[in-house]
């Protein structure tokens, strides 16, 4: 059964559900380190901290959501927009509800209002990320290289050249 799929505000007391969304987003980069589990989650408990902190001092527009799946919590869209672009901050699902076109959907939606308002939308992605390849597959251009990270923009232009490319190939 396909459940709908809604947004609502974050509040604090979904801070333990948020930090188990971001502690299942670097799983496997912590695996090979050897830590105990409270190592990992000590250090997984600072850097979401220091994360949360960052974004809602650096972001005091953005929205900050939780995606819901019927009425079950399966994840976190963070959104910035601006008078210039949509800010993608942060989209996450738990391990159970990835690959099942959740972030599609929601991605989807916000290139549609992005289209109809004539502005681009972009996002800082690690390059390890295995979310690029649905980035790419949406029509995301690099368009900056940050070292670790890559912007990444999508527009009705490079959406374009993402599917002239796709034909020539």
């Amino acid at each position: 059964m396909c459940r709908s799929i809604t947004l609502r505000a974050i509040r604090s007391s979904d801070q333990p559900f948020l930090y188990r969304v971001y502690a299942s987003t670097r799983e496997l980069e912590l695996a090979p380190l050897g830590w105990s589990e409270g190592q990992k989650a000590a250090f997984l408990q600072m850097q979401f901290n220091a994360q949360h902190r960052y974004y809602v001092e650096q972001f005091p527009r953005a929205a900050f959501h939780i995606i819901l799946s019927g009425n079950r919590a399966v994840g976190r869209l963070y959104v910035d927009r601006r008078t210039d672009e949509i800010r993608l901050l942060d989209i996450a699902l738990l391990p159970e509800h990835r690959n099942a076109g959740i972030g599609t959907g929601l991605l989807r939606g916000l290139l549609a209002e992005a289209e109809r308002a004539g502005m681009p939308v972009r996002i800082h992605v690690e390059r390890l990320n295995p979310a690029l390849r649905l980035y790419r597959r949406l029509g995301f251009c690099q368009i900056a290289d940050k070292g670790v990270y890559t912007l990444l923009e999508w527009s009705p232009a490079c959406a374009s050249q993402a599917d002239q490319a796709k034909t020539a190939s």
